[in-house]
């Protein structure tokens, strides 16, 4: 009886043991079977972040799993279509926006304590009370002056939620002063300077297309217009581009009704024009663009819109070659997608965006490494892609703008005693200390001739070279022309900034050793 209960349970184990291997064979053919890898339809993706969600030996993050895919698609496509977290999108958004919440302060870091170089007019900081020079010791709780606090920590402290409440404790003339500031809505000029270079040209400096740019250039335009201005050296070096309307309307300004200005096309993109309107106050202007390396984007459009309808001289180095266009996808989550749709070419058919080579990352190392930013001959042109503009000048695609007058990177005054100060920081050392000393007078100044002749009086130059002696560096006799001729408006520039012309002190210092502007007002036309 046992033996036949023994063999009965036996058989049925093994009919239901059986039944178990034909099971899970059978639910791994049918998945096999179910798991229909279409790549047109992305199903594979979404199956198997499900199979790894159902079956992983581990608990598993879904949402950092999902963004790592994400991210690793589009790294398939161009370097410019990119996925943004919520952190990434803000920032990205807020750069371009024209506007952040914070106090309203600009601030330099020489000596591992945040100085405030300049208070925003009617901004939170001014109406808290807080002053050109003061430096900032504490943001809330955390001390930040004196612990190498890293400035985009500092930033990132400071600012927040237009509204929210913040303790900045500062330190003037050797007394701690607490402030409470209330965060507000501050405003960020793309306009980084405006001003005659002499009694007919005008010079705008621009550091981005925001929100604001159309407005602010416009305005800036106007006041040269009025000073005189019959020709505009137009200052595009470092732009890295933004919005694209703003290019647009920039570039009408200077067109003739009818001109192509740029236009867009990708694969599920029609092409569409975009054409000057004619109604632009500055078409009788002359005009030079100076670029370089790191002009990009808009940047660009609105060089080779100039360039191509032979509108004005576009001036200095090769520039980045950016000539894509990104439509933005948001999410709930506060995430979005840069996702690009087109290209942008010049009226000339020429496409902005260069090649997406291995290296595109180090493209502008390439540059330095290939001899480009000194040497005309070493540019990269590729003479098979042959344009013409609207008076048949020949020019030249393969990405970025290549420039009609060549202007190359200055090496030759960087002596030791240049790079020993710059390593050290010292310029923007003795600045600080220059304004400690003589900030009462400095910040009331608020006109150029008046700042020249102040610095002039102040002998900054014995000034600069016992501070440097001071840190153990001294200048070889050898030196000393380069100091006077190089150096010297880099220290007028660092220390005119603490006056009330700011940034405009600084430039027209500058400029006075800036090749490309020295070569903008030699150029007489094509």
């Amino acid at each position: 009886m046992k033996n036949r209960s023994y063999t009965l349970v036996t058989a049925l184990l093994g009919i239901v043991l059986g039944v178990l291997a034909t099971l899970v064979v059978v639910r791994y053919t049918d998945s096999r079977k179910k798991f229909d890898g279409d790549y047109n339809r992305w199903r594979k993706l979404n199956l198997i972040l499900q199979e790894v969600e159902r079956n992983y030996v581990d608990t598993i993050d879904m949402k950092a799993m999902t963004d790592a895919a994400v991210v690793a698609a589009l790294s398939k496509l161009d370097p410019h279509t990119v996925y943004l977290p919520p952190v990434e999108l803000e920032e990205s958004e807020t750069e371009l926006a024209g506007n952040f919440d914070g106090i309203g302060i600009q601030f330099n870091v020489p000596n591992d304590t945040a100085i405030v170089l300049s208070v925003i007019q009617g901004g939170p900081s001014e109406k808290a009370g807080l002053m050109q020079g003061d430096r900032i010791i504490k943001v809330d709780s955390a001390v930040i002056a004196g612990n190498k606090t890293p400035q985009d920590s500092m930033v990132a402290k400071m600012k927040g939620p237009a509204g929210s409440k913040v303790d900045i404790l500062v330190r003037r003339d050797g007394t701690d002063i607490p402030f409470e500031i209330t965060r507000g809505k501050i405003p960020v000029h793309c306009v980084d300077a405006a001003f005659m270079l002499n009694d007919t040209t005008g010079y705008i400096r621009l550091s981005k297309f925001t929100r604001t740019t159309y407005v602010e250039f416009s305005s800036a335009a106007s006041r040269l217009l009025s000073a005189g201005m019959t020709r505009l050296i137009f200052d595009l070096r470092d732009n890295t581009g933004g919005y694209f309307d703003q290019a647009f309307l920039v570039c009408n300004e200077f067109l003739e009704k009818g001109d192509l200005i740029v236009y867009m096309e990708g694969l599920h993109r029609p092409r569409q024009d975009f054409r000057a309107d004619g109604s632009g106050k500055l078409k009788d202007v002359g005009l030079d663009v100076l670029i370089n390396e790191s002009s990009a984007s808009s940047s660009e459009i609105f060089a080779g819109a100039i360039q191509d309808n032979d509108r004005g001289v576009i001036i200095g180095r090769r520039s980045f070659g950016k000539g894509l266009v990104q439509e933005p996808v948001n999410f709930t989550d506060g995430s979005g997608l840069r996702l690009t749709v087109s290209r942008f070419y010049t009226p000339s058919g020429r496409c902005i965006q260069k090649p997406y080579s291995d290296d595109y990352a180090y493209d502008i190392y390439e540059r330095y490494a290939h001899g480009e930013m000194t040497d005309a001959d070493s540019m990269k042109v590729d003479r098979s892609q042959e344009f013409h503009t609207v008076a048949g000048r020949t020019v030249y695609g393969g990405g970025g703008i290549i420039p009609d007058v060549f202007v190359p990177m200055d090496t030759t005054r960087a002596g030791n005693f240049f790079i020993q100060a710059n390593k050290k920081s010292l310029q923007v050392r003795f600045a600080s200390a220059m304004f400690d000393r003589y900030s009462r007078t400095l910040a009331s100044i608020d006109d150029f001739g008046s700042l020249e002749r102040y610095l002039d009086a102040l002998d900054l130059k014995s000034k600069f070279l016992d501070f440097a002696r001071s840190e153990g560096l001294r200048m070889e006799p050898s030196e000393e022309k380069d100091f006077d001729t190089y150096m010297m408006p880099q220290i007028k520039a660092l220390v005119g900034r603490y006056s009330k012309l700011d940034d405009e002190a600084f430039y027209r210092f500058y400029l006075d050793i800036d090749e490309t502007v020295e070569t903008a007002l030699k150029t007489t036309g094509l």
